[in-house]
């Protein structure tokens, strides 16, 4: 009796208007310490619903930093609300949405860990202050996570003191 033999195959789908991270020299770093407590949820259409990026609890007024290189090509308000653009090169932005306050300008360069604006209360409507952080690679927004490096923890430990006996 002869024996069946099965090849695994990797099937790789690519749907139109999806786009794969940029490859970067290292990871960014987080624009603010905290949880995440809203995920990517892409659009169907350019237009249609979803959310173009995370969400990052952080207290009102907690500095925002750039996560890489790049140049601030949008600093100000849409509809009364403050936005940020950063070009990181290689088709890649990054912004910033529903900040309290700015640190840059249209047409300054940052480094990364540069504070590019001070949070606010987040979306409107919402409960949590937070900090929303997009990307888009070439126009199209992607996940932000794929982007980010690992997060720092010492933001969340606490120590105690110890007690003498």
């Amino acid at each position: 009796m002869r024996k069946a033999w099965f090849v695994p195959i990797l099937l790789i789908v690519v749907f139109p208007g999806a786009a794969a991270p940029a490859s970067a020299a290292g990871p960014w770093s987080w624009p603010v310490n905290g949880p995440v407590i809203n995920g990517f949820d892409p659009p169907t259409s350019p237009f249609g619903s979803g959310h173009r990026g995370i969400d990052i609890a952080a207290a009102v007024g907690t500095p925002v930093l750039a996560p890489a290189p790049g140049t601030i090509t949008f600093a100000g308000p849409v509809a009364g609300h403050l936005f940020i653009t950063i070009d990181h090169g290689g088709g890649v932005e990054s912004t910033y949405s529903w900040v309290s306050a700015l640190g840059v300008k249209k047409g300054d360069v940052v480094v990364a860990s540069t504070l590019i604006a001070r949070s606010g209360a987040g979306h409107p409507g919402g409960s949590v202050p937070s900090v929303h952080m997009g990307v888009k690679l070439h126009d199209v927004y992607v996940d932000p996570l794929d982007y980010l490096g690992p997060m720092s923890v010492s933001g969340f430990i606490r120590l105690a003191p110890l007690l003498a006996a």
